[in-house]
């Protein structure tokens, strides 16, 4: 890898000669940022350049080479994600990116070693500022738009599967959205952990579906239930679904007993106006409900936070981040990017990744 700083100075592979060390920690960087200034379409969304301030004790300087626009950035400009900041601010829930500058008490090993951090905000930009503390490793032989579908879309998969619903090989499940960022990583690890995939998606797209090995059935199906029984007549053991509403009765009555449903994400939602707490606490009395009947049935709301603060959420972090790049560099994985956009066309790039035409990941790339 090589890459050079704002001020011409080079970085070659993992290190960083010692007489550039000193230049790299002063330089400041012009950064490109996408700016959120309010409430506002896809048109209004700003790129505006700034002067990134100085890494401070305990942070580094990033150059980002992929960050992702996912279903919380949509929530986001409609102002409906829950503890989103105030307007404006940089949206970007995750990166990956090339250390290009430390702060103190930062080990300056880290400089020019390629990094993934799960930011929340903050990642669509070309240069950002981040905690070391909040570093993965990224292996130097793993494309960066590859390993930027692992961060917050392949962790929230993994962790879905094997934490929340702890599928065993036989099984057989049924994943809403099968096309989507999250939906093709969690297609891709059930299929490699010997568990049948059942996927909800546009007609456009289950012949994609198909050659991975995926039942595909049709999202807009006025039967969905019915078409999911007849390749499954006993029920599914376990439903991993984002849409909510009405959905998540639906896919809580397709589980066998003993299933499991996971649900991530509250997509009908959207559009709604009013207090954005009450449809989550709908939801959380319903699955407190659905858990005390004596079915044997579970239902849990994951949320890739959980744990924030403590001494075993960055650890978790790492250690399902680095079984998942080990499944990308192994061939397991082949993370599905619809499409790569720079920040100057992010208009464009947002219209799609809410168009629910792309099959896996928008990707900006800075």
């Amino acid at each position: 890898m090589e890459s050079l700083t704002e001020n011409g100075n080079r970085i070659t592979g993992n290190t960083v000669n010692h007489q550039n060390v000193q230049s790299l920690e002063q330089t400041r960087f012009n950064t490109t940022e996408v700016i959120m200034p309010g409430i506002v379409e896809p048109e209004g969304l700003l790129v505006k350049t700034r002067v990134l301030n100085d890494p401070a004790a305990g942070q580094v300087s990033v150059k980002v080479e992929a960050s992702g626009i996912c279903f919380a950035e949509q929530s986001m400009r409609r102002g409906r994600y829950y503890e989103q900041p105030k307007f404006p601010f940089v949206p970007g829930y995750d990166l990956v990116g090339t250390v290009v500058a430390t702060g103190p008490g930062v080990d300056t090993t880290l400089l020019g070693k390629r990094v993934a951090a799960l930011t929340k905000t903050g990642g669509w930009a070309s240069y950002t500022l981040l905690p070391a503390s909040d570093l993965l490793p990224v292996p130097e032989d793993i494309d960066p738009l590859e390993a930027e579908t692992l961060i917050v879309n392949g962790i929230t998969a993994w962790q879905m599967l094997h934490v929340k619903a702890r599928i065993k090989r036989g099984q057989t499940i049924l994943v809403h959205g099968a096309n989507g960022g999250v939906g093709t990583i969690l297609t891709q690890l059930a299929l490699y952990a010997g568990v049948r995939v059942i996927g909800t998606a546009s007609p456009r797209h289950h012949e994609a579906l198909r050659a991975q090995g995926v039942q595909p059935v049709d999202y807009n199906d006025t039967d969905l239930a019915g078409s999911v029984l007849k390749h499954s007549p006993g029920g599914v053991d376990a439903v991993f679904d984002h849409v909510g509403g009405a959905s998540f009765a639906r896919s809580f009555g397709l589980l066998t007993k003993g299933g499991v449903l996971v649900c991530y994400a509250i997509a009908s939602a959207l559009n709604d106006t009013g207090n954005i707490l009450i449809p989550f606490l709908k939801v959380l009395v319903q699955l407190g409900w659905w858990n005390i009947l004596p079915n044997g049935r579970k239902a849990y709301f994951y949320n890739i936070w959980d744990g924030k603060g403590s001494e075993t959420f960055q650890i978790q972090l790492r250690e399902t981040f680095t079984q998942l790049t080990t499944l990308l560099a192994s061939g397991v994985l082949k993370p599905q990017i619809a499409a790569r956009f720079p920040l100057a066309q992010i208009t464009a790039a947002m219209k799609l990744a809410e168009s629910r035409t792309a099959y896996g990941k928008v990707v900006l790339v800075p």
